[in-house]
């Protein structure tokens, strides 16, 4: 993972939208699409900008894909700001 494109990822509200529908439960490609109005060729580009990020998981079940948040990306991105956050008073 880096954080250029967890960033890229994290830089668009309908990324971030779809981060907070995949917080309660996985979710098909079809399922998410349904809640937002384009197509599926443009929900398709976005989850595979969080696939590149890797801010999601895929699962295939029989004929459907199933994603998830990657909770350990978000932990490491956490990490890493809180860690920025802190001020070393003794340089």
């Amino acid at each position: 993972m880096g954080f250029a494109e967890t960033f890229k990822a994290l830089s668009d509200p309908v990324r971030r939208e779809i981060l907070e529908m995949l917080k309660k439960n996985r979710m098909s490609a079809g399922e998410i699409a349904s809640q937002f109005d384009m197509t599926g060729a443009t929900i398709s580009y976005h989850l595979s900008i969080l696939k590149k990020a890797e801010l999601v998981k895929e699962t295939k079940q029989k004929n459907f894909i199933y994603y998830e948040l990657n909770t350990s990306v978000v932990e490491e991105v956490m990490l890493w700001l809180s860690e920025l956050k802190e001020r070393d008073y003794d340089a």
